[in-house]
């Protein structure tokens, strides 16, 4: 019985753990327009500790337009995301692109 109250709880804290994911606030823009990634259309990226992935979990055009002044592929935007890279993309499972009040946009097209 004691074996099975113990491998029931160590199964909970596993699963709990597993289950959390840290949520950052990264960089978020085109992934083609603004950080140089691979690729024929505008897809949307995320740059962790200066790497950029593309976003699976998550799409461009869920954020507004990407061609406006202040979209994707014009300006690097703030996100709060959770999620893991996986194969070299960031598997999202949180994406909340931040107010623009609280993003250093940073724009690394010309005027």
């Amino acid at each position: 019985m004691k074996k099975i109250i113990v491998l029931l709880v160590t199964s909970f804290l596993t699963a709990t753990a597993i289950c959390q994911t840290k949520t950052q606030v990264v960089e978020a823009a085109c992934g083609q327009c603004q950080f140089g990634l691979p690729g024929k259309s505008c897809d949307l990226a995320v740059r962790i500790n200066g790497k950029a992935y593309f976003v699976d979990g998550s799409n461009i055009d869920s954020h507004g337009d990407a061609h406006a002044k202040d979209g994707f592929c014009n300006a690097i935007r703030k996100a709060a995301v959770s999620g893991e890279v996986v194969k070299g993309r960031f598997k999202a499972t949180h994406f909340e692109l931040l107010p623009e009040k609280n993003n250093a946009k940073i724009s690394t097209q010309s005027p």
